[in-house]
């Protein structure tokens, strides 16, 4: 039996546009989604620059069909989810088994700090409404419900690794015959909670964030969803269009370094990558672009840069972060990259890596500072890497 997997939808939102045509025209143009935070309330919305989605909730509320009692991550779910399974033009065959697997890290986080304005005062006060769905399990069924996929129903959450891994699982759920068609990414809004929580950390650039760069401060958070829709080769064949490409390795691996840091020299995406492209039975000098994590933290872009000063030696492909147009969006990012990554090999493009002006000196590579074209994009090794450890890569091949 072929276990293929093939991507045939792909559906994103994020600071830099509202679906998958505005991200790849802000990609190619230099259009950075970074600012002034505007619509989440908070006190740093002057001095941490983040990538807000550039809608209202009411907006999101328009376009996703939903309540503007729900979740802002629900609303971003449903309007990325809604445009993969619309791009796929898969509802014409009949009795496939549809599956929806979505990871997010803050669920519905931002209507409980709503509910917690209140209660905190009176706790006899608080609108129970924006509570119900907190949990990331509830964004996800709300969304499935939505779509009107009833066979598989799954929520995963590793972190900023969490898309990657909803993804892998699947692609996992095809191979294994128990879906025949999977809508997989994930979604998070921005909040408070998790916004003070990484200025805690101290991991926040008070500006525009610069990764790979040996003057690198840390990163600028961001907002999105991003989902493929992956099926199987037997489905394929019953569509009306060719697939955009195969996901043919993926990877997950966890070196256990520290709750909130990789290891310096980059065991975890090490075992990542190569895991990754072991599967997809590629070698390293085969993939000839990376999508990187490259959040612009001190810590992770050594951890990541080791890893892949190890794996590709002096056959380095050329590398970017997508995180510097469209900040980092924690459970969305692997699910938006692997919207960008697909991209790449659709279009035969390379991201820049903006605001690039010193490469690391610890490395013997750099990213790309341009947009460049190629049509000999094959394999695109899309890596993240999340708190306690957990990284996954995901390659992306052209058929």
């Amino acid at each position: 039996m072929n276990t293929a997997v093939f991507v045939v939808g792909m559906g994103a939102i994020s600071g830099i546009g509202n679906n998958v045509a505005e991200c790849l025209a802000a990609l190619t143009n230099g259009g950075m989604g970074i600012d002034k935070i505007k619509h989440l309330p908070t006190n740093h919305s002057e001095l941490l620059p983040s990538a807000e989605v550039k809608l209202s909730n009411y907006d999101l509320s328009v376009i996703s069909g939903l309540s503007p009692s729900i979740s802002r991550t629900a609303m971003l779910s449903m309007i990325a989810a809604q445009e993969a399974w619309d791009d796929a033009d898969i509802k014409h065959i009949p009795g496939l088994r549809t599956g929806f697997v979505s990871a997010s890290t803050a669920g519905g986080i931002d209507k409980t700090e709503n509910f917690a304005v209140d209660f905190l005062t009176d706790t006899r006060k608080g609108k129970l409404r924006d509570v119900i769905n907190h949990d990331s399990g509830s964004i996800t069924n709300i969304v499935a419900d939505k779509l009107g996929i009833k066979h598989h129903i799954s929520t995963v959450s590793t972190a900023c690794s969490s898309s990657a891994n909803a993804i892998i699982y699947g692609a996992r759920l095809i191979k294994h015959n128990i879906v025949d068609v999977v809508v997989a990414g994930g979604t998070d809004s921005l909040n408070r909670f998790t916004l003070n929580g990484f200025n805690t950390l101290m991991v926040l650039d008070e500006q525009l964030c610069k990764p790979f760069d040996e003057n690198r401060k840390g990163l600028n958070l961001g907002e999105g969803a991003g989902y493929l829709v992956l099926t199987s080769a037997r489905v394929v064949s019953l569509l009306k269009k060719a697939p955009y490409c195969a996901l043919s390795g993926y990877f997950n691996a966890n070196d256990a370094y520290h709750q909130t840091s990789t290891s310096p020299n980059g065991d975890g995406p090490y075992r990542a990558m190569s895991g990754a492209l072991a599967a997809a039975g590629l070698q390293p000098e085969d993939i000839d672009y990376i999508n990187l994590h490259g959040t612009g933290t001190q810590n992770n872009d050594i951890s990541e840069g080791a890893a892949i000063e190890r794996l590709f030696q002096s056959h380095y492909p050329k590398m970017s972060s997508t995180k510097s147009f469209t900040g980092h969006t924690l459970g969305a990012s692997a699910g938006i990259e692997a919207v960008f990554s697909t991209l790449a090999i659709q279009h035969g493009v390379v991201f820049s890596n903006l605001r690039l002006q010193k490469p690391m000196t610890a490395f013997s590579f750099a990213p790309e500072t341009v947009l460049s074209r190629s049509p000999d994009i094959r394999n695109v090794l899309s890596n993240s890497i999340g708190f306690g450890g957990n990284c996954s890569s995901l390659v992306f091949s052209k058929v």
